[in-house]
């Protein structure tokens, strides 16, 4: 079970929950360009929400790899409009934004959004964290090595349960020294690490589940689905639910996806599943 605290109310969720990707870019690797126009946005929203979504997940700068990361100024002009637009429309949705830049997060969560979603756990930008903590900002941290430019040309390998729950107990506690928080984790699948590094984070999520904190997991159409099917991200969505369905049956607390209706469905599955295993005496 899972608890946060949004737009001043206590929300308890039950079950695994899904946050449903809005990108507003022209570039990001799988819908780059198709959600960029506020009535577009929009349609996706409102398709998202319908379909069971627990959060929106708006990002306006791509890190896909050997690709030019947006300016600041770029990203607000992206985000924003469509940040007010989706809080005028769905004032009720839990509106999540995807960024490594304090002033964007200060930006929108001065327009009403409710959480932040840093791919960089607080690494691309000093004022981050002091930011989120001062201010006890739900916040998404996700492991990541390196900038924005050269993260993915990391691979990381070895022991790498223990090299992400160092950084989220350093993370954590930097936050956590401005006083209480409401921190999710994300072991960055598809960041930085070999393919082997990839399957072992989703194979034990226990290993890195620094104090007992929920986890966030994002495989949503990434490489690691298509290097080993041969997929592109596009074909890529039958691979993205086994392994949302392996991450659910480890424990993972939020799904970040592109298809919602597939992600509910492999949440609602593991849970029967897990319901009747748990009652059947043989």
């Amino acid at each position: 079970m899972m608890q946060l605290f949004l737009q001043g109310k206590k929300y308890i969720f039950d079950r695994p929950a899904v946050m449903g990707i809005l990108n507003v870019t022209p570039d990001s690797f799988s819908d780059g360009g198709r959600y960029k126009l506020i009535d577009n946005a929009l349609h996706h929203c409102e398709a998202m929400l319908s379909l069971g979504a627990d959060f929106i997940d708006i990002g306006g700068c791509s890190t896909r790899p050997n690709n030019a990361i947006a300016t600041e100024n770029e990203e607000l002009l992206r985000v924003l409009p469509i940040l007010r637009a989706v809080r005028k429309t769905f004032p009720d949705a839990l509106v999540s934004i995807d960024t490594f830049r304090k002033s964007v997060a200060e930006a929108c969560i001065t327009e009403g959004a409710d959480l932040i979603n840093d791919i960089s756990g607080g690494l691309f930008d000093a004022e981050m964290l002091p930011y989120i903590g001062q201010n006890h900002i739900p916040y998404v941290m996700m492991h990541c090595v390196g900038t924005p430019e050269t993260m993915h040309q990391y691979a990381l390998n070895g022991n790498i349960h223990q090299t992400v729950m160092d950084f989220f107990e350093k993370q954590c506690q930097t936050i956590e020294s401005f006083g209480e928080q409401q921190i999710i984790l994300d072991p960055g699948i598809g960041f930085g690490k070999s393919l082997e590094a990839n399957y072992q984070l989703l194979s034990d999520l226990e290993r890195y589940r620094y104090n007992n904190l929920p986890i966030l997991i994002g495989i949503s159409r990434k490489s690691l689905i298509n290097k080993v099917l041969g997929t592109t991200p596009l074909e890529a969505e039958n691979g993205t639910t086994v392994l949302n369905t392996i991450a659910l049956l480890h424990g993972a607390n939020i799904l970040r996806v592109h298809d919602v209706k597939k992600a509910r469905e492999a949440i609602e599955l593991v849970g029967t599943f897990g319901n009747f295993a748990q009652n059947f005496t043989p």
